[in-house]
């Protein structure tokens, strides 16, 4: 494929947040942009030049949206596969590809996967049957998590049995759709790497960044990460030889569990998301490029941009709980110079819904990472109490 230059059509399959940043900077370098998604009022489909709000069954909308790209992405994985094959079928270049979608939507397949290029993953067992659950308990340590194989995310589909009986009860619940149960491990912490993989198969990577979870949705992730250099290294390079397993084109975000026993650190893979993370939102505001301007250069064949890190950052998510009492009190962050507000435009706050993400700067290079999530978690809770720092 040859390269494309500002001016050209670049498609993406999905209209929230992430398709949002992809837009901006697409827009900035100067291409042109067409969002298919179904929502009347998605917030990357408001600011694109061309929104198709058709369904993704709809044939003609995937025939128009083919028409008009000269290549795709997406930015969420739970598309429908067929509508990346038809615009294949169509030599409508798409990234990330077919089988590395197919691999990310399934648990199963991505576990499998996994231990097919022997990169160490959770300690799972597959659920197709309620027979399958005794043998899940014989062969983990419980307690067990049981995730659905496909459409869970940001902690849905997901619960924790500390029995045979009850995770039976909670499969039932579930209509006992096709699920995985996992080891619930004993984490020192939780790591992800993003990179971006050229169509020359060369990888650039984002610093590692070292993320905290809350009832099983990102709270906060702050760079430089604390784990040491060589496990960071080593979280690097187990994300690249899965990018080049899939033969995978365009960002990938990589998420891992660390764990400590008497023999040092280990790596588990956690899952793997083929498009921008929200791990990777600092890059933003503190690298010299961002995931986003990464997406664009991947797809249009054009080189990696610089993903330095130009200070220390921490990034705490705005879920739709804020939005509980009223409009929060935003002068909260605005008055700090080095923090970086960044809403999406969701019309409807939900709970646990992410509304929107601030990213706190530090002052110099040197800056205390430490110091800096301190002030970020103080600012956080200023905002759900609803008073100044």
């Amino acid at each position: 494929m040859q390269s494309l230059a500002p001016g050209a059509t670049l498609g993406v399959l999905g209209g929230g947040q992430l398709g949002l940043m992809f837009v901006n900077s697409a827009r900035t370098m100067g291409y042109r942009t067409v969002v298919w998604d179904p929502s009347a009022d998605s917030p990357a489909g408001r600011i694109a030049d061309v929104h198709i709000k058709q369904t993704f069954s709809d044939a003609e909308a995937c025939v128009r949206f083919a028409d008009e790209c000269d290549a795709v992405t997406l930015e969420f994985e739970n598309v429908p596969l067929q509508v990346v094959e038809r615009l294949a079928d169509d030599e409508v270049p798409v990234m990330p590809s077919a089988h590395a979608l197919r691999v990310a939507q399934d648990r199963i397949a991505e576990k499998c996967f996994m231990e097919s290029i022997d990169v160490a993953a959770t300690p799972f067992y597959p659920l197709q049957q309620s027979a399958d659950i005794d043998d899940a308990f014989e062969r983990l340590s419980s307690p067990l998590i049981l995730k659905t194989a496909r459409f869970g995310y940001d902690g849905k589909g997901q619960h924790v049995v500390d029995t045979p009986e009850q995770a039976s009860l909670v499969f039932d619940e579930m209509k006992q759709v096709s699920c995985i149960a996992e080891s619930r491990l004993q984490l020192a912490s939780e790591i992800s790497v993003v990179l971006a993989r050229s169509q020359q198969g060369q990888c650039a990577f984002f610093p590692v960044a070292e993320n905290v979870h809350k009832n099983g949705i990102l709270h906060l992730s702050h760079v430089p990460a604390s784990v040491d250099e060589a496990l960071q290294k080593q979280a690097c390079a187990n994300a690249q030889r899965i990018a080049e397993a899939l033969e995978y084109e365009g960002v990938l975000a990589v998420e891992f569990f660390v764990t400590k026993d008497e023999q040092g650190s280990n790596l588990f893979v956690n899952e793997i998301a083929p498009r921008p993370h929200n791990t990777g939102h600092y890059t933003l505001d503190a690298c010299a490029s961002s995931q986003f301007d990464q997406q664009v250069r991947m797809m249009c064949g054009l080189p990696s941009a610089d993903t330095q890190l130009l200070r220390p950052v921490v990034m705490v998510n705005l879920l739709g709980d804020l939005w509980a009492g009223g409009e929060p009190h935003w002068h909260i962050l605005l008055a700090d110079p080095l923090l970086k507000l960044h809403l999406y435009g969701k019309k409807q706050a939900r709970k646990g819904r992410k509304m929107g993400h601030f990213c706190l700067l530090g002052e110099d290079a040197h800056s205390d990472v430490s110091a800096l999530q301190t002030r970020a978690e103080q600012y956080h809770r200023a905002l759900v109490e609803g008073r100044s720092c």
